[in-house]
């Protein structure tokens, strides 16, 4: 679990990896702030620091306060981050979510968008309160090629800001998984039916980012079968079959799933893919030392990605080294706030 792990061109130091976090304590607009740049500064002794869902676009926007890296505004407070982690001795890369369908036009000034006219029945959080999602509209074929160019130059902006690379986020019910997921998509195109053309966009985002920034430093994530923001999967592995397909000869820094443990398509994944495997198995209980390291020492994954305990502990790695006793994460600061629930937990050290 402390070994080092070479992530293609990303050297991490350790296989503790700390998991993208929303925590909607950005700007208004989207640019991180200073207390962003303390938050991950703190949590520098993680393996690899995977950043919160981040905007490649405007109409990209889910939630409130959550950050961007499509302005010049943005990509310097990106930069001043990269600069905090980096001289932690931490890497980082910046995970690249567009929401789809999962946001709401008071938070965006923008209709929402998605492959087919389908909203995911589920509520947003807006400054006027939560409320119901409305139907977005459904992406024209010819507006697809843009959607690959905003992740390619939110890609070579996290580039220019110092950060170690990109993750491109295709799971939890967000555009790309939106694609992938034949309970959301219903196109009649191309890019829908088949598992095939249901990742088409997924490998072609991919293919792009991996020739515009080099692919030792773009990771991907998927969480096959999961109903996370009302996503629906009838197909639970067919799209990510013909997905691994089409990316698995990029040489890309890793593959990170959302998945159970014992869950058979794991054996496949690991089969099928010759990079690092980076699995994130705390989605409904937190992921504990014992799980990390067995998931480590048995071979399932290269590197664990881990969430809450990174929340309430910034030292966790030190904690887990020593089998210390860890902090319990307070859920009511999870979303929204200031320092407090956020930069205030104590380390070991005090």
């Amino acid at each position: 679990m402390l070994q080092p792990l070479d992530a293609g061109a990303i050297a991490t130091r350790n296989r503790v990896w700390m998991a993208p976090l929303t925590r909607n304590r950005s700007e208004p607009d989207g640019t991180p702030n200073d207390l962003n740049v303390e938050y991950y500064r703190q949590r520098a002794g993680a393996g690899l620091i995977v950043s919160e869902g981040t905007q490649p676009s405007a109409v990209g926007k889910g939630y409130l306060n959550t950050p961007g890296i499509h302005t010049d505004e943005q990509q310097a407070g990106w930069a001043r981050i990269a600069d905090a982690v980096h001289g932690g001795g931490g890497r980082i890369v910046v995970q690249l979510m567009h929401a789809g369908r999962v946001s709401h036009p008071d938070n965006t000034g923008e209709e929402s968008v998605a492959p087919s006219a389908i909203a995911p029945g589920i509520d947003m959080v807006t400054a006027s309160g939560e409320q119901p999602i409305p139907t977005p509209r459904a992406l024209e074929t010819a507006e697809l090629p843009g959607i690959v160019t905003e992740f390619v130059d939110a890609s070579r902006r996290a580039i220019a800001a110092g950060l170690d690379g990109v993750e491109i986020h295709a799971a939890n019910g967000y555009l790309l998984h939106q694609f992938l997921a034949d309970g959301a998509n219903t196109r009649t195109d191309t890019y829908g039916g088949s598992p095939e053309n249901r990742a088409r966009l997924v490998v072609e985002v991919t293919r792009a980012v991996a020739e515009a920034i080099g692919a030792g430093h773009v990771g991907i994530r998927i969480s096959p079968g999961s109903t996370a923001s009302g996503i629906a999967e009838d197909d639970t592995t067919g799209a990510y079959e013909a997905l691994l397909d089409g990316i698995g000869g990029l040489g890309l820094a890793y593959l990170h799933v959302l998945i159970a443990p014992d869950d058979p398509f794991v054996g496949k994944i690991r089969s099928a893919w010759s990079g690092a495997l980076v699995l994130n198995t705390g989605f409904e209980k937190p992921t504990t030392r014992d799980d990390a390291v067995s998931l480590v020492t048995d071979g399932v994954a290269d590197a664990v990605t881990v969430g809450r305990p990174f929340i309430a502990n910034p030292d966790l790695v030190t904690r887990w080294t020593h089998d210390t006793e860890l902090n319990t994460p307070d859920e009511s600061t999870f979303y929204g706030g200031g320092a407090e629930g956020y930069t205030d937990y104590p380390t070991l050290e005090g």
